[in-house]
């Protein structure tokens, strides 16, 4: 919808810290039909082509938090102990809204703003998806019945 997209590039230009946009071609041409090219780059928002899976995870290890409507990068967000704003209404990982590392926003413009400036990293980030053991697990298993 052009009004989301609208609202969403309005709060990123006016976020007091960089931000860093990676755009997809298919976004980027619609900002382009929309006209809201025309007013950005703002002094904080430093728009980029599409990355690749691991330059992806690098960028999102070193964000203070990530702004996303994608499913995975809010788990990833998860696993990295990145918090996470969602523009998405809701969310299949309500568990990451639960411990407090996933707020949901959706695309309104006042609410992210608000999100940014006032979200605080919760000083417990629970095991949600295991400890990261579980293939030390099977090959222990795996041994056992050798």
């Amino acid at each position: 919808m052009p009004e989301n997209l609208r609202a969403i590039l309005s709060a990123f230009a006016e976020i007091e810290e960089p931000v860093v946009f990676p755009v997809h071609p298919r976004t980027r041409a619609k900002m382009t039909d929309l006209g809201l090219d025309q007013h950005l780059p703002a002094r904080n928002l430093r728009i980029i082509g599409p990355l690749g899976y691991l330059d992806m995870l690098a960028l999102q290890q070193e964000a203070r938090l990530l702004l996303t409507d994608s499913g995975g990068m809010q788990k990833e967000a998860y696993w990295l102990a990145v918090p996470c704003i969602t523009l998405r209404p809701e969310t299949e990982w309500v568990e990451t809204v639960a411990a407090g590392w996933n707020v949901l926003v959706g695309a309104d413009r006042e609410r992210i703003l608000e999100a940014v400036s006032s979200l605080v990293t919760p000083a417990q980030r629970p095991a949600l998806y295991g400890d990261g053991r579980a293939a030390q697990r099977i090959i222990e298993v795996i041994e056992q019945h050798d």
